[in-house]
């Protein structure tokens, strides 16, 4: 039988009472039938306060890369917190959890912690600006850098105030912004260099950095296509602009050096979240001597209280291991679950008539569900995505797979973590196929 949420339904009206919206995090209301509520992990595995059972690809929205609850986490979380959980000083954690990043990461001369990859954005944009003396920040459509007003601006503009295909509109979804932070950006499409080069080249000698996810997670799962890289780095260099890669979603998924060593590019800022704590708020900015000059300096402050906290650091030095020691191996192991998922579930959507067409790299990827008429092929740009792609229709099914112990993110994006083997993706394909069934039984819903 389907699960039921009725404990998780009855503790979010109890929330609401005392939480605004009853989350904490705007984006978690979207999950239907109701925002749930989870009582334990391990591994790929996670149960909620009902009692159901999920294999989670979901992975608290791609930080828990090493599963729920790693006992060798816990351990080393514990073992710190008995000796101190918080200094607002340095300790010896600092300088080896920076160093094991140097170590991965060849851009990654210096480095700078935070609690979270939002701040991390926000000190790379300080940095830019300081560094090059100018205003703008070129970013992509569809490319998230945090909640902030400035992380947003472009994000996911609506079809109806998009801009022309030559100047997308720089618009914020969030009221209350200040109205003065749009016309610290320029926005341009992703995956088409040509464009870029035309934006580039419109506000030469006004832009101080380039910013963008070097694979877009945030909106479906958009790899560049040949040559963009190179083409951003060339501009940068060329005009003077920072290049900053956003690798809050994709740092040590794709590999020791992260993205940008899987694609093969040497950026100047690097902004790492999510998996380099495991699950802990900790981010870092990593990033040239050159680029991070200005912090040395003292030019640019950069603050936080709980910036290297050590119960983070603590658990950032034993993820950073595990990514470690994987070596040459890592990430073809979890790209090989990642498509043999991936070809179970396009296997399924034809076997039912479902338009359901997985796109990506298979270590991550998304399920990008076509509307009616819509054109077959990859999806290459965040306005492509949204003409394409039938969110209604993915919102039924990811409902059907949830209630059949299968758990994605919401928008379509599936993580595979170094917890899951080949039983967890042979069980999430024998749920799946139920979920299938059901979806294909039940859409359209009855009016």
């Amino acid at each position: 039988m389907p699960y039921t949420f009725a404990k998780s339904q009855a503790l979010f009206e109890r929330a609401q009472r005392s939480i605004a919206a009853g989350v904490n995090s705007g984006i978690r209301k979207q999950e239907a039938p109701v925002p749930l509520y989870f009582a334990r992990g391990s591994g790929p595995n996670l149960w909620d306060v009902d009692g159901n059972h999920y294999l989670d690809f979901q992975l608290g929205q791609g930080a828990l890369f090493y599963g729920h609850a790693p006992a060798g986490m816990a351990e080393a979380i514990a073992a710190q917190a008995r000796l101190g959980t918080h200094w607002a000083a340095q300790c010896e954690l600092e300088p080896e959890v920076a160093e094991r990043l140097q170590a991965m990461i060849p851009s990654a001369e210096l480095v700078r912690f935070s609690n979270s990859a939002t701040e991390a954005v926000l000190t790379a944009f300080r940095l830019a600006r300081a560094h090059t003396g100018r205003k703008l920040i070129l970013r992509f459509e569809g490319h998230y850098h945090g909640w902030a007003d400035e992380g947003l601006v472009g994000f996911a503009n609506p079809p109806g105030a998009w801009g022309d295909d030559e100047n997308p509109a720089r618009l914020h979804p969030s009221k209350g912004v200040i109205p003065e932070v749009l016309e610290q950006f320029v926005v341009a499409r992703w995956n088409d260099p040509a464009h870029l080069r035309r934006r580039v080249d419109e506000f030469r000698g006004q832009i101080a950095a380039i910013m963008f996810e070097p694979a877009l997670c945030n909106t479906c799962c958009l790899e560049p296509v040949p040559g963009l890289m190179g083409t951003i780095r060339e501009l940068c260099d060329r005009d003077g602009m920072l290049m900053i890669s956003d690798e809050t979603i994709t740092g040590f998924r794709f590999g020791a050096a992260c993205a940008q060593g899987y694609y093969g590019f040497r950026p100047d800022l690097t902004v790492l979240g999510k998996a380099i704590g495991g699950g802990t708020p900790f981010a870092a900015l990593a990033g040239t001597r050159a680029a991070m000059a200005k912090i040395l300096s003292g030019e640019v402050i950069h603050a936080g209280t709980l910036n290297g906290n050590p119960l983070c650091l603590a658990a950032s030095k034993w993820c950073l291991d595990q990514v470690r020691a994987l070596g040459a191996s890592h990430p073809a192991g979890i790209q090989q679950l990642g498509h043999r998922l991936m070809a179970g579930l396009s296997a399924m959507a034809k076997e039912h008539g479902v338009p359901l067409r997985p796109q990506g790299p298979g270590l991550i990827f998304h399920t990008v569900m076509l509307k009616p008429g819509a054109a077959e092929g990859p999806i290459r740009d965040y306005r492509d995505y949204v003409r394409r792609h039938d969110a209604p229709r993915w919102a039924h099914l990811r409902r059907c797979l949830l209630e059949e112990g299968v758990r994605a993110i919401e928008r379509g994006l599936w993580s595979i973590s170094l917890a899951h083997g080949e039983k967890d993706i042979t069980e999430a394909l024998v749920r799946s196929a139920r979920a299938f069934q059901r979806h294909a039984a039940g859409w359209p819903p009855a009016a």
